[in-house]
């Protein structure tokens, strides 16, 4: 399938982009090698080869979500820089 110059502004049209003469045949002729190496890929036997999303197996990592107690109000408060009537005091940001 080769890519002409109509297609290009078709495409140039759809993407808003205003093209000049040359650029359409650069373009054209850029798109028209993306074809064809497309085709060239095609020709390739994989009858044999399992689809795949990533090339190296991917599993999840993460621990088993156990449920446990929650810390006290004293030992969350227990690091805070500033503290006060059991809550975080923190810099006022809103004038």
């Amino acid at each position: 399938m080769k890519i002409s110059v109509s297609d290009v502004e078709h495409i140039a049209r759809l993407a808003r982009l205003g093209l000049g003469d040359e650029e359409k045949k650069i373009y054209g002729a850029q798109l028209n090698g993306i074809l064809d190496y497309v085709d060239k890929l095609n020709e390739l036997d994989t009858a044999d080869v399992e689809p795949t999303s990533h090339v190296i197996p991917i599993k999840n990592v993460f621990r088993e979500d156990v449920p446990g107690t929650s810390l006290s109000r004293e030992e969350a408060l227990g690091n805070a820089p500033q503290a006060a009537d059991g809550f975080y005091r923190v810099p006022k940001i809103i004038e």
